[in-house]
């Protein structure tokens, strides 16, 4: 089967699924995932085949913050641009579709006219529930019923967000006029797939949520089965204790001298060594019990490390917790404050430290408790036992074998 992965985003929003590709391709699947032209690299070195989209991920944002109407503005924009690139990417032809969260609005349209079957492949849990509030948005609960009304008004906004770029695209495809709004009932009235990756341990499934939605667990970034860390990591590694991760993703544009200034200062003050990660913000620092790094498989470096900081992506929170070691989440924007909620409920996370409120003497303090304070590394030990045994791609996988053929 030609199985076609559509995801666009920052890094975390597209590497899951190189892993899961290299799963459909192992049973035996053609498989091509059309991505920013930035991961080029990074899907065609994982030996599957890419198709670029016209976006760009870093959406021009400097600041490590932004405000709501910011975020949406940079959204519209990403929109705008991604509608006739998801066209061009299909136009090779495929059987089946797999959409991520940020492609599913746009893609439902091109599995109506190339009339294909296809699943939602979801990294967050976007879908409207009364158990927690929406993943983007203010975080506090407004009880099952407002939870749930919060959730159907932030669809309606994603709906007034894809609209004109749904319309131009249904004109392209030469589908009749129909809304973005009509388009998402009717697949809600489907009951199309929605398979989450993301472990049941951070989320577990709603219990009102509608037949078709599942939580399968995670799908890992691929990594060749060889890989080894480089010398000069696992050199610094093996010279002193385990040191503390310090990371910030695809966040903080800009701010790497400050952010790396500042979190040198918090290893300092925490008496702790560290591995940063230099990221979009071109993190960076020196000194003898201070290593920077570049982009590393947080599989094979997590568990080296005392305590993870990270920017509380869904990718990476599921990273620290399935290495078993304590996190202290610096949310920035979007999804973020929600894992660090869920992690730190979770009790394998310090309190969340929010990016906007981040200084040297408070990332210290929580560095300090996350690799003293044992119980942290406890509880996040006992989710990684329960994480184990669980295998997102094979669970995609079997959905697809049940596919009829075509």
């Amino acid at each position: 089967m030609r199985i076609l992965v559509m995801a666009a985003g920052s890094y975390g929003d597209v590497a899951p699924y190189t892993g899961l590709g290299v799963r459909l391709r192992d049973e035996g699947h053609d498989v091509a995932v059309a991505a920013p032209e930035t991961f080029r690299e990074l899907v065609s070195g994982s030996g599957l085949e890419f198709r670029s989209l016209p976006v760009d991920p870093r959406g021009g944002a400097s600041e490590g913050e932004e405000g709501r109407a910011s975020l949406l503005a940079r959204a519209a924009a990403f929109v705008e641009r991604l509608g006739d690139g998801l066209a061009d990417a299909a136009a090779p032809g495929a059987d089946l579709l797999l959409l991520a969260t940020t492609t599913a609005p746009l893609g439902w349209h091109l599995a109506e006219a190339m009339e294909l079957p296809s699943f939602g492949t979801y990294l967050q849990p976007t879908l409207p529930t009364g158990e927690f509030p929406p993943v983007v948005g203010p975080g506090r609960s407004l009880g099952r019923w407002g939870n749930r009304a919060a959730g159907a008004l932030g669809q309606r906004v994603v709906d007034r967000l894809h609209a004109g770029a749904a319309r131009r695209l249904r004109m392209r495809l030469g589908l009749p006029a129909r809304s973005q709004t009509a388009r998402r009932r009717a697949v809600e009235r489907a009951n199309w797939p929605v398979l989450h990756g993301f472990s049941p341990v951070l989320v577990p499934r709603p219990a009102d949520w509608r037949k078709g939605l599942t939580v399968v667990g995670n799908w890992w970034p691929h990594v060749a089965v060889d890989y080894r860390l480089p010398a000069e990591v696992e050199d610094f590694l093996q010279a002193g204790p385990p040191p503390v991760f310090i990371g910030f993703g695809s966040m903080g544009g800009g701010q790497g001298e400050r952010l790396g200034g500042l979190a040198v200062e918090a290893l300092r003050r925490a008496g702790a060594r560290g591995v940063l990660q230099s990221g979009w913000a071109d993190l960076g620092a020196g000194g003898d019990d201070v290593l920077t790094v570049g982009e590393l498989p947080h599989s094979h470096l997590f568990p080296r490390m005392a305590a993870v900081v990270h920017h509380a992506g869904a990718g990476t929170t599921a990273a620290a917790l399935s290495a078993g070691v304590p996190s202290v989440p610096v949310p920035v924007t979007a999804d973020q404050p929600f894992w660090a909620g869920r992690i730190t409920r979770l009790g394998a996370a310090t309190g969340p430290v929010p990016f906007t409120e981040l200084t040297a003497a408070r990332l210290g303090e929580a560095v300090r408790q996350a690799v003293e304070d044992r119980s942290y590394r406890d509880r996040a030990e006992a989710a990684a036992r329960e994480m184990a045994g669980e295998d997102g791609a094979a669970r995609v996988a079997e959905a697809v074998a049940e596919l009829p053929l075509r």
